[in-house]
């Protein structure tokens, strides 16, 4: 399937001459956007059989550092990339995803494929059936090459478990990649796969994105439907995307976006023309966007607070109006753990009867906080749940957008407990959820659309994210915004050593 114009050789670092023309090694082919790779298949300059064996190669020889996966299928994936390639060369119609890689979090289904919820009881638990986010990747064409690293069922904002250890930061082996979502994002900065599934239940997309330089999107409620809430009416958690830029995660918003009658909140909601939208055009005059750096009390590296002002700035050369807002009543953590901790006891109390010296301390130690949340304490959070959604209505019928730092420092040091204390800028704070991330946590809650985005880098040459977050189901519109902010700076030709 190769043209003429380009040469590509699975081993990287090897300089092969075809024709004069400029050779694709395979780590270059890995580094690509899905975007770029769709076109590349579709004109038959590249092979899916081609990129499937360059990102399962990668994946393997990064394993051993990074500790990212949970499940490699190197062979379902190769015997899907071959039939991708014979479907292309038939001329038969292609989906939107043809013979792209995708990871899955290991919390989401895969039919077939282990899926652990990190967690060792589940150590072979295989699902029957896909997800249905999953299950719409594969219908336009996904390939899957593995399952993903995630915290005992997403419950905390590190990614790591008795199951599999610790997964590091695609930047530095001595941090965290963050979490949940660590192996997602880890996984696509470090050029393994341009397409993720991750999941967001406080900020467990966000934060990692932030951690590891890419794009973490948590979709406006419904937009994306969710088949695994066992509370669809109260679910605060969302199935997500993650990739390397902007464009990339329109792609996969086009695929999974849908109602199903599964998700109450889906029923009904228009799929919007993500890709065409998410296009970088015009500017944003007459768009105003209201801006804080963290609330009360909270504090933010200097670093941090650098890369705000510095994306403020760009924000504004781009044509938008700022306007600071307070962030009065937004530190939000105990209402969001009121609930969390509730539903997670719902869920969890018997396994941790039945399993406890098989989970991590810690999250034994959240399921025992859940027995101090009564009935009425449980009801007040969901009561004040609803009263946060109207504060960030009232903000949004003022302003376009509103725009904050994603996390308040770099990655958190591997070896970070999440019950110890968080030191920013030598200073040590008691505890992590409230002083780390305290802007990813209230729109979980809300339901609007957050966007983190890569804005920067610090003294210590990790990512910095920013995060804009949109008006209910206008992510189309975020997407917008955030592809001229993308495109007014090279961050994306950093990568990772």
């Amino acid at each position: 399937m190769r043209s003429p114009k380009w040469t590509v050789r699975a081993r990287a670092g090897k300089v092969c001459a075809s024709r004069r023309e400029p050779v694709l090694m395979s780590n270059d082919l890995c580094f690509l956007s899905a975007t770029e790779l769709r076109e590349r298949i579709a004109s038959k300059a590249v092979s899916p059989v081609e990129i499937v064996s360059a990102v399962i190669a990668r994946a393997k020889a990064l394993q051993p550092e990074l500790n990212c996966f949970i499940t490699l299928c190197g062979d379902e994936a190769m015997n899907a990339a071959r039939d991708a390639e014979r479907k292309v060369m038939a001329g038969e119609p292609l989906g939107l995803l043809h013979g792209l890689p995708v990871t899955v979090k290991d919390i989401v289904n895969t039919k077939g494929v282990k899926t652990t919820f990190g967690a060792v009881p589940y150590k072979d638990n295989v699902p029957a059936e896909d997800a249905v986010a999953v299950a719409k990747l594969r219908a336009e064409g996904a390939i899957l090459i593995g399952k993903t690293t995630t915290p005992e069922f997403g419950s905390k904002c590190l990614t790591d478990s008795p199951l599999f250890g610790r997964t590091r930061n695609a930047w530095s082996a001595t941090r965290s990649s963050g979490g949940s979502s660590g192996g997602a994002a880890a996984a696509v900065a470090s050029g393994i796969a341009p397409l993720a599934i991750a999941t967001d239940g406080g900020g467990s997309t966000r934060i990692p994105a932030a951690c590891n330089g890419v794009v973490g999107l948590k979709q406006s409620n419904g937009v994306i439907a969710h088949s695994q809430a066992l509370d669809a009416f109260g679910n605060q958690t969302y199935v997500t995307p993650t990739t390397r830029t902007v464009a990339d995660t329109a792609l996969m918003m086009q695929a999974m976006a849908g109602e199903d009658a599964c998700d109450p909140w889906s029923i009904g909601v228009p799929v919007p023309d993500f890709i065409g939208t998410a296009l970088p055009r015009g500017d944003l005059r007459g768009q105003k966007i209201l801006f804080c750096s963290s609330p009360p009390g909270r504090p933010v590296s200097a670093d941090v607070a650098a890369a705000f002002k510095a994306s403020l700035e760009r924000l504004a050369g781009l044509g938008a109006e700022l306007e600071e807002f307070s962030g009065e009543g937004y530190d939000v953590e105990p209402i969001w753990r009121a609930i969390n901790h509730t539903v997670w006891r719902s869920r969890f109390s018997k396994l941790v009867a039945e399993h406890g010296d098989a989970l991590s301390e810690a999250f034994v130690k959240q399921i025992a906080l859940a027995t101090n949340v009564s009935g009425v304490d449980y009801q007040e959070a969901m009561f004040a749940r609803t009263a946060l959604f109207r504060r960030v209505q009232s903000l949004l019928a003022r302003g376009h957008m509103l725009a904050m730092p994603t996390i308040t420092r770099t990655a958190l040091p591997i070896e970070q407990d999440l019950f110890g204390s968080i030191e920013i800028d030598g200073k040590h704070f008691d505890s992590v959820r409230p002083h780390w991330f305290p802007w990813t946590m209230p729109f979980n809650m809300t339901g609007h659309p957050a966007i983190s985005l890569p804005c920067g880098f610090g003294k210590d040459g990790l990512p910095i994210g920013l995060q804009l977050v949109g008006r209910f189901r206008a992510d189309a519109e975020l997407l917008r915004i955030s592809a001229l902010f993308e495109a007014s700076s090279e961050l994306l030709s950093r990568r990772p050593n």
